[in-house]
């Protein structure tokens, strides 16, 4: 688990954290008005890529079950379908309504309006790179993707002064360097997946070799297999598969996003001081989240291939204690770098350690959810987390002030991870330990149901 989830750390930071900032890095020369302009753009896309993320996500689990068992082809065939419906769906409208979007988060909406033009036009690249990755992280490949991140993010370190700089460009610049950097990392990973697919859609590619783990049978039968004329290659069946796959993951993240909203609202109303501590509290810890979403990631990739898990329940809750203890003892240097004033920051990362233990469990614990067909009870689980926090923010808030914001996050990620684990048949609790029965050769359902 571990070995498989340190390249999905390093491509997560890489790919999340890493093109923004040195987008943000080159163009802060360029005044507060650019500087807004590129962390709005970032907003935007993250959340178009919420729309989105049903994709890859399906995508893993799918080629997951079917590698050395069944074709391929038929399920890359949908992904790339749902992509060009998608990409469409999502891009035309965002890109022809870009001035209002950016309207609604910047007073200097024009320059942001010409960023959109170019890093919204430019979602295609983003969501095909997503979908190539998925499929090879379903055959068990976290290294290549993780190479991907690596070469995006050099050519953009290359390209970002010589667009916004070297020629003039300006903020747009900085968009067409990454546009242009992740379509060159496009077409490297295509021409490695062609390589690997197979040539004919009768052959099963070979599985990528596990790292020695013992087999586990599969958690949930293969839909695929055995599936109707109807969906078949390229049919409709497989890609609505793949999409009841991966949406409940894409509920989550775009769920957590308008929560994160909620809460930058309701932390402003608290001065500035304490809204941009929250602000710089919260970029440092990304960097400790991705090793939970990484661990998701490893869980999910195995799963999906029945391979074992080990306990991705106690591996994310000793992530988020060391998570914890790591932002506590860099705390104040860290946040110094960012703020005169480093107070808000610190006392945020303190507090974030009552959250940060059961929120890594319950992210790890979602992997094996996903990719076993229970995506539907993380995503309930996360909406009552949510239904507790926020009432609870707003109460809390008025008794304890902005402390109570931030305990208000602990008790939504408990509640969260408690309904993650209630048992029902071979639910959570078989998948943090259990091995079920095999359901691809089984007649039957699974026991426990």
């Amino acid at each position: 688990m571990i070995r498989l989830a340190l390249p999905v750390y390093v491509e997560l930071v890489t790919a999340v954290v890493a093109v923004g900032l040195i987008d943000l890095l080159w163009v802060s020369g360029l005044g507060e008005a650019a500087i807004a302009a590129v962390t709005v753009a970032t907003t935007a896309e993250y959340l178009a890529y919420g729309l989105f993320l049903a994709v890859p996500t399906g995508l893993t689990v799918l080629v997951g079950r079917r590698d050395g068992r069944e074709p391929l082809g038929p399920v890359v065939r949908a992904g790339w379908t749902l992509w060009a419906v998608l990409s469409v769906a999502i891009t035309v409208p965002a890109v022809l309504l870009r001035e209002p979007l950016a309207a609604l988060f910047s007073a200097e909406w024009r320059l942001t309006a010409e960023f959109f033009l170019i890093s919204l036009g430019g979602l295609p690249v983003y969501f095909a790179q997503t979908v190539a990755d998925g499929v090879l992280k379903g055959r068990g490949d976290t290294r290549r993707p993780m190479r991907h991140a690596l070469v995006c993010n050099a050519l953009v370190v290359a390209l970002d002064p010589l667009f916004i700089h070297g020629l003039g460009l300006g903020v747009q610049g900085a968009a067409l360097a990454t546009v242009a950097a992740r379509a060159v990392t496009l077409a490297i990973t295509l021409v490695a997946l062609s390589r690997a697919l197979p040539r004919a859609p009768s052959q099963a590619l070979p599985r990528v070799p596990s790292q020695a783990l013992p087999r586990v049978p599969s958690p949930v039968p293969s839909r695929t297999a055995g599936a109707s004329p109807k969906a078949g290659p390229g049919g409709a069946g497989l890609a609505r598969e793949v999409v009841r796959t991966g949406l409940p993951m894409s509920g989550d993240f775009l769920a957590r996003s308008a929560v994160g909203l909620a809460l930058v609202d309701l932390v402003a109303g608290f001065g500035t001081a304490e809204l941009a501590g929250y602000g710089i509290g919260q970029k440092i810890m990304l960097a400790g989240v991705m090793v939970f979403y990484a661990l998701r990631q490893a869980a999910l990739i195995r799963t999906a291939r029945g391979e074992a898990t080990g306990s991705p329940l106690w591996l994310g809750l000793g992530a988020g204690a060391a998570v914890a203890a790591v932002l506590n003892a860099v705390a104040v240097p860290v946040t110094a770098l960012f703020a005169a004033d480093p107070a808000p920051a610190v006392g945020f990362l303190r507090w974030m350690a009552l959250y940060l233990v059961p929120f890594g469990g319950l992210i790890a614990v979602g992997g094996v959810l996903q990719a076993s067909g229970r995506g539907g009870r993380l995503l309930a689980a996360t909406l009552a987390g949510f239904a507790v926090q926020l009432p609870l923010a707003y109460a809390l808030s008025g008794w304890l002030g902005v402390t109570g914001v931030w305990l208000s996050m602990a008790a939504g990620a408990c509640v969260s991870l408690a309904g993650a684990l209630v048992p029902r048949g071979s639910g959570p609790g078989s998948a943090l330990g259990r091995a079920p029965r095999s359901t691809r050769t089984a007649a039957g359902p699974p026991s426990g149901r």
